[in-house]
């Protein structure tokens, strides 16, 4: 349309026609005579309205849930940090709480030797320096480690230093083949020598051909001159079987060691020997056998079962 003056008339004109309409519609209220009006358009714009809102509202509806989604999947990834994370703790103060009571036993055992020990952490496994069965520990020459040191844990005798390094130290396992440590069975006192196996039981040679061993007897380290490589009292192994002797002048014994190696963990070197020999009383003790249940026995009394002579006149 031209800007001329009839369509600047014209404009003015429709304006003051739409505000006269307003007023009367106001004025009007529910009986407004423009409602008739109102309803018709209403009927004929209400469902452009509707389809124009519902091809509106998926679009507003997905970017809600986009951004619902989003939040979620951000709590969801806290939430699983968080539970790992508790996970982790639970599991560290679980390993923590083993490690304090392996190593509260291992100072229990090293209290009755009467054994000054420095603890250490096994820290490798495998083969070293030729040897079949050793682990590496965490300490060496600078914390004070020499060349055939006993090493103990809180069951017993794990082994003894071959290799030392400045922070590190190679253990021979008392299961390697060839390991060989003096032992003397407790209370009788019977001398042998103990061979490692792998992961077999020990063997045991017993000087005395005639000794009576039984299974479950048990023994310990004999000791070393100068107390190198071996302490005397540090736990051996319990006797699993007895070889017959055929009349051989001395004995076998399969002996099955206290520590379990595969689950080596913390040690103790032992830096200075007992100023006594601790014999057996650095053994566990021994479980308590089980008392006798008592036999009760009812024996019936013939007097009481016999028909009475007044019982017979009645």
């Amino acid at each position: 349309m031209r800007d001329t003056r009839e369509s600047r008339l014209l404009l003015v004109l429709l304006v003051a026609i739409a505000f006269a309409l307003i007023t009367v519609d106001i004025r009007g209220g529910e009986d407004s005579p423009l409602d008739g009006a109102r309803h018709a358009a209403a009927s004929v714009f209400g469902p452009v309205e509707d389809g124009v809102a519902s091809a509106v509202d998926p679009v507003g509806n997905a970017v809600a849930a986009v951004r619902e989604s989003g939040d979620r999947h951000d709590r969801v990834r806290r939430l699983e940090e968080e539970n790992t994370k508790l996970k982790q703790r639970l599991g560290n103060n679980a390993r923590d709480r083993a490690r304090s009571a392996e190593l509260d036993k291992l100072l229990k055992t090293a209290g009755a030797g009467q054994y000054g020990i420095k603890g250490a952490q096994v820290i490798g496994i495998g083969a070293a320096q030729g040897f079949s069965w050793t682990v590496t520990i965490d300490m060496g020459s600078g914390d004070g480690i020499r060349r055939d040191m006993t090493v103990i844990n809180g069951d017993g005798l794990v082994g003894r230093v071959t290799t030392v390094g400045s922070s590190t130290a190679t253990v021979l396992l008392a299961i390697d083949p060839d390991f060989t440590v003096g032992t003397r069975m407790e209370g009788s006192g019977e001398l042998g020598f103990a061979t490692g196996r792998g992961d077999r039981s020990l063997h045991v040679q017993l000087l005395n051909g005639k000794a009576r061993i039984k299974k479950g007897d048990r023994m310990v380290t004999f000791g070393s001159q100068a107390d190198k490589p071996f302490v005397p009292g540090v736990p051996v192994g319990k006797v699993v079987g007895v070889d017959p002797t055929g009349g051989d002048l001395t004995r076998t014994l399969r002996v099955r060691p206290y520590v379990r190696f595969s689950k080596l963990d913390i040690v103790g070197v032992v830096v200075q020997p007992p100023r006594a020999n601790p014999r057996d009383s650095v053994l566990p003790p021994k479980p308590a056998k089980p008392k006798p249940t008592p036999t009760v026995t009812v024996t019936a009394n013939p007097s009481a079962t016999a028909t009475s002579p007044a019982a017979n006149r009645s």
